[in-house]
């Protein structure tokens, strides 16, 4: 019987998450499928329930149910309990697992430490949350921002790091924030929308967590602004090949993820 998984979020028609997984599966000769469940916030807790006896043996989740994805599971890792967010739930023995790989997903695509570093991460989401996390506990000084400031200062409560009103210089800037997955969004208005018309990235490295068929806004502010830019596919394939390792206990072939979820395999997504 084919195993199956999932990207869970609202919407979903972006993900590349299907190709890259797909892709992979094949590669390693496992009889696996991958595909996207578009799933309302008000359904997501009897859906993730009933697919185990559908054959899942786990799903991704993205935004909006990365908070309440861990709510919903029976037992959570140290880091998904940490940050308060879970982007990855495995299902074993009617009993379902809550993960975050966006963490050490988003410290593997660094490829360096961030230790004494000036961290800014813009969003408190669930993405955010993970992005916080993880420099914190590699030894970043981290400020987190947020367009409500109150979800900010309660993130900064919860996770021991500081809060600020406004975006700032930092060494490491990290977009977890929506803003650009619209791909009409202009530089102008991302800059407008993250107050960001007077920071100076010139000397950061950008991580942009957004996605999509062309460069999206921040990135593309980035670029032409000179920072080092690593772009959200990046982070898609890092934290991807965790959730690959945690659901078949093999290791992930990271050359065909990266290359399928950069469009080099698009029969990947079928």
């Amino acid at each position: 019987m084919t195993a199956l998984a999932a990207v869970l979020g609202f919407p979903v028609g972006h993900s590349r998450s299907p190709a890259m997984h797909n892709a992979a599966f094949r590669a390693m000769g496992l009889d696996w499928r991958y595909v996207k469940l578009p799933v309302p916030p008000e359904r997501l807790e009897e859906t993730v329930r009933a697919l185990p006896a559908s054959g899942y043996r786990g799903v991704n989740v993205t935004i909006p149910h990365k908070l309440a994805a861990l709510e919903i599971a029976d037992e959570a890792t140290e880091a998904a309990r940490a940050i308060g967010a879970a982007n990855t739930l495995t299902f074993r023995d009617s009993r379902i697992t809550a993960d975050n790989t966006d963490a050490g997903g988003l410290l593997d695509t660094l490829g360096e430490s961030p230790k004494g570093r000036r961290a800014l991460v813009l969003g408190a989401g669930g993405a955010g949350r993970a992005a916080a996390w993880a420099l914190k506990e590699a030894g970043a000084e981290v400020l987190i921002w947020n367009r409500t400031p109150e979800r900010a200062t309660q993130l900064a409560n919860e996770l021991g790091i500081e809060a600020t009103s406004e975006p700032t210089e930092a060494d490491l800037l990290v977009n977890a924030t929506s803003v650009g997955l619209d791909p009409t969004t202009t530089e102008e208005q991302a800059l407008r929308e993250l107050r960001l018309s007077t920071v100076d990235c010139r000397l950061s490295t950008v991580l942009d967590l957004v996605y999509g068929d062309s460069p999206p806004a921040v990135t593309r502010w980035a670029s032409k602004a000179g920072a080092h830019v690593i772009d959200g596919l990046e982070v898609l394939v890092r934290q991807g090949a965790r959730s690959f390792q945690l659901w078949t206990g093999r290791e992930p072939p990271l050359d065909t993820m990266r290359e399928a979820a950069r469009g080099a395999d698009p029969a990947a997504a079928a």
